[in-house]
């Protein structure tokens, strides 16, 4: 375990960061950004000293800012009773962030690293490893206030996540609406998936094909078919319909992830117009072409 101290801060209330996933998958660079940013950070932390932590912040022996690590290098009976001890938490702001990334992009990153899983073993082999991480890591994914899928993200983007959605949050909830691509996967973090694949698709007019969803001669296409409009209509209606809901229960950040095919066209589209929509309705948006912006 490695602690970095950070300066004193004061403040009523202590904001505790969970940051939790599978090996591999950015977690160390997340707890790099908050360490910069001012949290008192914890790498590796026994589940079972997360509360001495938090009396320690409360007697202003430690900053009121804390982000831990928390992963499958704990130990199990601990890790599974870690969530309902989150949820007995009073006079504490917490954030669980939870980061993974495709199974096969694990798995690249520690054959280039060449780093040995902490699961793994001569008779566990590295996939059964993040398999078993996996359902170890459950109770902490199911809980978690944000999800970010590192598969397609560099350093600077993650770092950037990190950034802009926990350390300088706002305490509104935030709507990220992503366009994407169905062959290249859906993203692990969306907590809504769209499909818009069965609309007309502008890839086969020459003219629009090597175009995006954010040209007008896209646009102008798409807005000439009925059924984009009406799907377009439908759901604006559904967000809108749902979002109340998903704020009372303190949801701090859903991600709406919109799929075509290739995601140029159509999903680019849908994904901006809601987002100008939610825009003038005053909601905090981000937007995001995954496929077009290459992250």
């Amino acid at each position: 375990m490695s602690l970095r101290n950070t300066a004193q801060e004061s403040s009523s209330t202590t904001h505790l960061v969970i940051i939790s996933g599978r090996s591999g998958s950015g977690k160390s660079t997340a707890l790099h950004v908050l360490e910069d940013l001012g949290f008192y950070s914890v790498d590796n932390l026994p589940a079972s000293l997360t509360e001495p932590l938090l009396d320690r912040s409360k007697s202003h022996a430690l900053p009121p800012r804390i982000a831990i690590s928390i992963d499958a290098r704990n130990i199990p009976h601990d890790l599974e009773a870690f969530p309902e001890l989150l949820a007995e938490l009073k006079d504490v702001k917490l954030t669980v962030v939870f980061l993974d990334a495709r199974t096969a992009t694990l798995i690249q990153r520690f054959s280039e690293t060449r780093r040995r899983h902490p699961l793994s073993s001569a008779s566990v082999d590295l996939k059964e490893a993040l398999e078993k991480e996996s359902a170890l890591l459950d109770g902490l994914s199911s809980m978690a206030s944000l999800k970010i899928d590192t598969t397609n993200l560099s350093l600077h983007e993650l770092r950037e996540e990190i950034r802009s959605r926990v350390a300088e949050t706002d305490h509104r909830c935030s709507l990220l609406i992503e366009s994407f691509a169905f062959k290249h996967g859906v993203p692990v973090d969306a907590d809504f998936v769209f499909d818009v694949r069965s609309l007309p698709n502008p890839h086969w007019q020459a003219n629009l094909r090597a175009l995006t969803g954010l040209d007008q001669g896209v646009i102008e296409f798409l807005e000439n078919h009925q059924e984009v409009l009406e799907m377009r209509a439908d759901l604006t209606h559904f967000i809108t319909k749902w979002l109340p809901s998903l704020k009372a229960s303190n949801r701090s950040y859903i991600t709406i992830a919109i799929g075509c095919t290739g995601g140029q066209h159509r999903s680019v589209y849908f994904a901006t117009m809601l987002s100008r929509h939610f825009l003038a309705e005053g909601e905090q948006v981000i937007t995001r072409h995954r496929e077009i912006e290459g992250v």
